[in-house]
């Protein structure tokens, strides 16, 4: 059948179903030409395909007829009329409560579940810690991980899960899990955007935003560090990504911003989908952190863990402004991560009984990685904070400046190399020639 009688046909079995607007997916080729067009033209980026050169589009009729005279290659279309909405084994709101309820029933010992803050419709946000005193601040590295900033994206909340399972379940059996549980502070929560997902299974299944009075907020381009900064997110309130009227507008992103300032995490993997992507700092081109080697590093090796393709934002699609790795970075030191779970084979919303075990299975060595490389090059301990608030970091890739926790702690991932290390507030205490090849603890009485 020809591509114009295939849309045809598309179009109309679209207007028969009477489904949501936008109603199709459109996948054109992955090029500067198709990227350009859908940055220009505010259409909802679903995701990209880098081992077949392709990117997938949502769009209205309209955006197809467009696309059409513009002249670019509409690989396929197909309406999502005919997908059916989430398989009913995928975790709503109530069930990840429920999920997190029980594992606390049945592993007191280390784990404590809490909520973070409420959504805009004032529901708890919820998040599990699992640790060997899950009651107690301890003077231990912090790890996060969350997932489901964009609501439709249903698989994000699986690997959470699976990871909370699979770590408490592995407690005192498994020597390394069990190294990772009573040496670091591990801090999950499963579904962030708990309105916008609420809103997928009674509304509409490709809803991406918070619900604000109903066009909704991207709560991954409100974030402040970054907020408005590049033409990375979008201005108008029927874009997928609006950025939302002010840096931080969301009762969402607010929390999830305390949470952080409170537990400051060392490392950081936020979960989306789909693209089989691992994702850091910086959105906005042609910025990279500062500690690149160290950031960038981690990141390609849990990319080859799992085997995602690595990059920024603006490497990988374009310019992504507002989200929540850049802040976490920029305002808390945090070395964070996006990973894109999924193909563009299958979407938002795979079949559950055929994607989501070998989803979560393929992402586990990504997460197990982030924990494990704690125990790599880095350095860490705790000082007394009336006489040092900072360290400076040289090596001869330059320096860096890193700020020490309230609780007087550090904990700063590195790549093997020498160093020379600077404490700096009331007093000042230089140590020079620092070979760091693992986990090198400062004893606090240098």
């Amino acid at each position: 059948m020809k591509l114009w009688m295939m849309i045809s046909l598309f179009l109309l079995l679209n207007q028969i179903s009477h489904a949501s607007s936008p109603s199709l997916m459109v996948r054109l080729p992955l090029n500067e030409q198709s990227k350009n067009y859908l940055k220009k033209n505010v259409i909802d980026v679903a995701g990209i395909n880098f081992k077949k050169n392709e990117i997938d589009a949502l769009v209205t009729e309209t955006e197809l007829a467009q696309i059409q005279q513009s002249g670019i290659k509409i690989l396929f279309a197909f309406p999502q009329s005919l997908m059916a909405g989430p398989d009913k084994e995928y975790k709503t709101p109530e069930k990840i409560e429920d999920f997190l309820r029980d594992i606390h029933a049945q592993y007191p010992d280390i784990t404590e579940v809490k909520s973070i803050g409420k959504s805009l419709e004032g529901r708890d946000i919820w998040a599990i810690k699992i640790s060997d005193n899950p009651r107690s601040s301890e003077v231990e590295p912090a790890v996060l991980v969350n997932s489901m900033h964009h609501a439709r994206e249903i698989m994000t909340p699986e690997i959470a899960t699976d990871m909370v399972e699979y770590l408490v379940k592995n407690y005192g059996s498994d020597p390394k899990i069990t190294r990772w549980v009573n040496q670091t502070e591990i801090w999950v929560i499963p579904m962030f955007n708990v309105d916008g997902n609420n809103k997928v299974w009674n509304d509409d299944a490709m809803w991406r935003k918070n619900t604000r009075d109903n066009h909704g907020v991207d709560l991954n381009r409100n974030y402040p560090a970054t907020w408005n900064a590049c033409n990375g997110s979008s201005g108008y309130r029927s874009a997928q990504d609006y950025r939302g009227p002010s840096a931080a507008s969301e009762p969402e992103t607010q929390a999830m911003m305390r949470f952080v300032e409170e537990i400051k995490p060392v490392m950081n993997i936020s979960y989306h989908s789909f693209s089989e992507l691992v994702i850091y700092p910086f959105g906005c081109r042609p910025k990279r952190t500062p500690a690149h080697e160290a950031v960038e590093s981690i990141g390609k090796e849990i990319a080859q863990k799992i085997n995602y393709a690595p990059g920024t934002p603006w490497e990988l699609l374009y310019s992504a402004d507002g989200s929540d790795i850049d802040w976490m970075y920029m305002v808390h030191q945090v070395i964070p991560f996006v990973i894109e779970v999924s193909s563009n084979s299958e979407g938002f919303q795979p079949d559950y009984k055929k994607w989501r075990n070998k989803t979560v299975e393929r992402n586990r060595p990504g997460w197990m990685h982030l924990l494990e490389r704690l125990d790599g090059p880095s350095l860490h301990g705790a000082v007394n904070l009336s006489d040092y608030q900072s360290l400076e970091i040289s090596s001869k890739s330059g320096v860096q400046v890193y700020r020490i926790n309230p609780n007087g702690s550090f904990y700063v991932m590195l790549k093997p190399g020498t160093y020379d290390v600077t404490f700096k507030g009331s007093k000042t205490k230089k140590l020079t020639g620092l070979e760091i090849t693992s986990k090198k603890l400062i004893p606090n009485n240098f």
